[in-house]
């Protein structure tokens, strides 16, 4: 064996050990020799290896039996952050999560600018402050993954942002040249799709994740991989056809999908309705369990065009399960049900279809989860989530600070 195959092996055989215990939480050394099938010298010396790193940490379980308690292995989950940010039209949301995904700040920032150069200086403002308020961790903040609401190519160019008609901006070295933090920059909707897959949907290697929020995007997750397609833009589902010579689009068609199920579209017809009206969606909600006659009907010819708009997706890919993220969505009783009921094609072929749970945070969560594969190089990660973690982070984020 030569000398870079041995390298390329210790590598392979640190991601699949790091991957392990991320997924188990706990986990004792001749455990992860049965489970890898790593031999228990391998193990002993990567470990020794990951904890001089200080990636890992080691604590005694409690152990009431005869012999000593079992040493455990965990992720320190704080030795390093990443930043997730979901660059929408005219507000910035970021969260900062740490090694196991658990964010311990968040915020969304309102701007009031779509002027590009200064909206690259908002950003670096903002990732600069966030460098230094956790540089006291051993890695301090490793990466930021900047979710755009736009066509991303593979080289991570924009080639276009339809609600701020950018055109062939370079994010990525915009803003690396003046910070020392790597900087990765993803389409909204993948990394949406990403977020589903390894927080909430684990066994689902076929997922496809249908936004409805400033416009309408898909991120697909196809035998556990995100597909891009052959330049990076694939997913672009709100920009296909759904009515030739329809309403004029912002991306230069007509007819799009976007432009008769996006929320915005949803509540622009909405208000014209109603006469000028415009309705939150704590109003909208309220309006459709009391069956105001207006709001209904609109939210059937909603329903309606979105299940076009699906039973073409279905055909596509055949997924597994479809996420639709949508606050209108939310809104409505029995939702599902009544998206189902309209696709009743015999060749359409799917699991399930689901709301999201993740909701507004699906972009910048799977920015983190996506950040922190990269970070620690595991070829697979699944993380969990729960509100009650959430808060003894934050808490002691900031205690720390």
């Amino acid at each position: 064996m030569s000398t870079g195959d041995g390298a390329y092996i210790k590598k392979l055989n640190r991601s699949i050990i790091l991957q392990r215990i991320i997924e188990y939480g706990m986990i004792s050394r001749a455990d992860l020799s049965k489970i890898t099938g790593l031999n228990k010298a391998t193990i002993s010396v990567q470990v020794a290896d990951l904890l001089e790193d200080e990636l890992i940490y080691e604590t005694r379980q409690e152990h009431h039996g005869v012999g000593r308690r079992p040493i455990m292995l965990s992720i320190n989950s704080k030795a390093a952050y990443v930043l997730g940010i979901d660059l929408d039209y005219k507000v910035i949301h970021y969260s900062l999560s740490n090694l196991l995904g658990y964010p311990v700040q968040s915020e969304s920032m309102e701007i009031d600018t779509e002027n590009y150069e200064e909206i690259v200086q908002i950003l670096k403002n903002k990732i600069q402050f966030y460098d230094q308020e956790f540089n006291s961790s051993k890695y301090g903040l490793v990466s930021v993954i900047i979710g755009v609401h736009g066509t991303v190519n593979k080289d991570e160019h924009i080639y276009f942002v339809p609600k701020y008609q950018w055109h062939h901006k370079n994010l990525k070295e915009d803003l690396e040249k003046e910070l020392d933090i790597p900087i990765s920059i993803e389409n909204n909707a993948n990394l949406s799709a990403y977020a589903e897959r390894v927080y909430k949907h684990q066994e689902s290697d076929n997922l496809l994740t249908i936004i409805l929020s400033s416009g309408i995007g898909a991120g697909m997750m196809l035998e556990g991989e995100l597909q891009k397609g052959y330049h990076g833009y694939a997913g672009e589902m709100g920009h296909m056809i759904l009515s030739p010579g329809g309403e004029i689009c912002s991306c230069g068609n007509k007819g799009c999908w976007e432009r008769y199920n996006s929320e915005p579209s949803f509540f622009e017809r909405l208000s014209a309705k109603m006469g000028g009206t415009r309705i939150t969606y704590e109003e909208l909600e309220e309006l459709l369990n009391a069956g105001n006659e207006t709001v209904v009907n609109q939210m059937e010819q909603f329903l309606f065009h979105l299940s076009i708009g699906l039973n073409n997706i279905i055909n596509l890919y055949n997924p597994e399960t479809i996420v639709l993220n949508s606050k209108v969505l939310q809104c409505t009783p029995n939702v599902v049900n009544k998206v189902e009921s309209n696709l009743n094609s015999s060749v359409s072929q799917y699991k399930e279809i689901v709301l999201s749970d993740l909701g507004d945070d699906a972009c910048v969560m799977g920015a983190c989860a996506l950040a922190i594969k990269k970070f620690l190089k595991v070829p697979k990660l699944l993380l969990e989530y729960s509100e009650e973690h959430y808060l003894n982070e934050v808490k002691e984020a900031k205690s720390a600070l």
